[in-house]
C-alpha cells in the first residue's frame, strides 16, 4: 500500500483540514489523510497482506471478502456520516494505518482502527483517533461505538479521550464500548499535534 501525502485526484468535498505530518514517539514521521476512492487498490493489496492479528483486531474475525462494491464502500465517503484517515511512513509512502467512523444514530458512530505490527506502540493509533474524534464532534457526532479485544490499544486511545464508558462483556476476549467524546479533551490533544505538526514542517510543498 503507497500512498501520497495529498491525493492528486480528491473528490470535490475532500476535507484537506484533516491533512497531517507527524512525528512519533520514536522518531519516525507519518503522513495522515482522509481515504479517497483511487486508494482501492493499495487498500485491497493491504487487506490481502495483512497479518492475521491485524485482520482480526479490525474484523474480528477473518478477512472479508474483497469485492468492487466492498472497496467502493470503504474508500468512496460522504466525510460526514462516513470518515476514514490512512496513514503512510513518510519517507516511503507505505501505507501503515487506517481508521474510520461511521455514525450509527443520534450522534453515535462507531469507530474501527487497524496499525501495521510494526508501527504499534509510538502513538499513531492515538493520533488517527483524536483526529477522528475532531471530525466526529465538529460533525455533531458526540459518541463512539466500538466492539474490540481487550488488549486493543487503538481503543484504550478512545478512551482516553471519553468522559463516559460504558463497557459490555461480549466473551472470548472481546468487549463492546459506548464513549462520549470530551470536547475539551479532544481539543487539547489536537492542539499537542498541531505543534508538532508546526515542528514536523509541510507533509508537501506549498502551492503556488
Amino acid at each position: 500500500m503507497s500512498l501520497q501525502p495529498h491525493p492528486v485526484d480528491p473528490p470535490p468535498n475532500y476535507p484537506l483540514a484533516y491533512e497531517r505530518e507527524l512525528r512519533l514517539a520514536d522518531g519516525r514521521r507519518v503522513a495522515i489523510r482522509p481515504i479517497v476512492p483511487s486508494d482501492a487498490p493499495d487498500l485491497a493489496a493491504a487487506i490481502r497482506s495483512a497479518d492475521a492479528e491485524t485482520l482480526y483486531g479490525r474484523f474480528l474475525g477473518g478477512p472479508p471478502r474483497i469485492t468492487p462494491d466492498l472497496l467502493t464502500r470503504l474508500t468512496k465517503l460522504d466525510y460526514m456520516r462516513r470518515f476514514a484517515l490512512v496513514a503512510a511512513d513518510a519517507t516511503c509512502g507505505q501505507g501503515i494505518a487506517i481508521a474510520r467512523y461511521e455514525r450509527l444514530d443520534d450522534g453515535v458512530a462507531e469507530i474501527a482502527v487497524a496499525v501495521d505490527p510494526a508501527w504499534r506502540r509510538v502513538g499513531l493509533a492515538t493520533a488517527m483517533v483524536e483526529i477522528l474524534a475532531q471530525a466526529a464532534l465538529e460533525r455533531h457526532i458526540h459518541s463512539f461505538s466500538a466492539s474490540y479485544l481487550a488488549d486493543n490499544r487503538p481503543v484504550a486511545a478512545l478512551l482516553s479521550l471519553s468522559d463516559l464508558t460504558r463497557p459490555r462483556v461480549l466473551g472470548h476476549g472481546l468487549a463492546e464500548s459506548e464513549v462520549e467524546l470530551d470536547r475539551a479533551s479532544v481539543a487539547a490533544a489536537l492542539r499537542a499535534m498541531n505543534t508538532d505538526q508546526r515542528d514536523a514542517g509541510p507533509s508537501r510543498p506549498p502551492e503556488p
